[in-house]
């Protein structure tokens, strides 16, 4: 009888247990919890594509920047752990869990939206094409047939470029540019823009405008529509995990979106209005 009564205790305590770890890990599995109880959240941001995001004496500032110092008052007590980290090292960092979530602008495509949980998008924008001042050897988007040609390595903009020039191929027998060179963010390309090294640097059509707008003396847009209507989000993971922190980032950008807040940053940053959808993240073309 003893034996039996110390027999069921036994079994009593390990699913006891069992369970306690059960809940245990259930409660664990949310991101969104987890971050307000350990009372930090890591963020990582290519702090190299103004004016999106950008270092600005140490700090990172721009647009994005302001809406997450708006989004972080809704996580009181939170402290808030910025990563500045090339764009090559962004996107694997989230898959590897080496930070929470991304705040940077990330092009909506098909392939990231499958891997990706994006967020609905904080800004719209097509490629576009800069060249140096007074260049009247490129006035429309064709004439960098036969002229070398750069954008950033791994990006949207490199991958619309590469399809451009395909497109190229085809209407002008089998010419493109002549070579594609990529660089590990923007400010090099346009430093060997300035320097005669190319001809034009590919990239999103607000960031484009914003350089040019800075240094007129410089640079100039080339007028012409490249591709399809693109739109820019953040990122997090696709997990069970992190869907508490992605539905947060969500919430808290159409609330942006709908109050007028982020239609007043733009103006802010770039000069005019993007409207976005507010409920939802638009399918992908490509």
């Amino acid at each position: 009888m003893l034996e039996r009564r110390t027999s069921a205790l036994v079994r009593a305590i390990i699913l006891a247990a069992t369970l306690s770890s059960g809940l245990a890990s259930t409660a664990s599995a949310d991101l969104l919890q987890d971050i307000k109880n350990k009372k930090e959240i890591t963020i990582a941001t290519e702090a190299r594509y103004a004016p999106f995001e950008f270092l600005e004496n140490g700090k990172i500032v721009g647009y994005a920047a302001d809406m997450l110092a708006i989004i972080m008052k809704d996580l009181p007590g939170v402290k808030l752990n910025q990563l500045d980290l090339p764009w090559q090292g962004v996107l694997p960092g989230l898959d590897t869990k080496k930070f929470d979530y991304v705040v940077t602008s990330v092009t909506v495509t098909k392939e990231r939206a499958q891997r990706y949980y994006l967020s609905l998008p904080i800004a719209s924008t097509t490629l576009a094409i800069l060249k140096r001042k007074g260049d009247a050897a490129i006035m429309k988007p064709d004439d960098v047939v036969g002229k070398p040609v750069a954008s950033q390595s791994g990006s949207a903009p490199l991958q619309g470029l590469q399809a451009f020039n395909e497109e190229l191929k085809s209407t002008h027998g089998g010419k493109g540019v002549l070579d594609i060179k990529t660089y590990v963010d923007f400010n090099e390309a346009y430093a060997d823009l300035a320097a005669g090294r190319v001809s034009a640097v590919f990239n999103a059509l607000p960031n484009i405008l914003y350089v040019a707008k800075t240094r007129p003396d410089v640079f100039e847009v080339v007028q012409g529509k490249i591709g399809p209507q693109q739109y820019f989000s953040w990122a997090g993971r696709k997990d069970a995990e992190s869907a508490s922190l992605d539905k947060f980032f969500d919430d808290e950008i159409a609330k942006l979106n709908k109050s007028g807040e982020m239609g007043r940053l733009q103006k802010k940053w770039f000069g005019f209005e993007m409207p976005v959808p507010a409920d939802k993240l638009p399918q992908p073309e490509s």
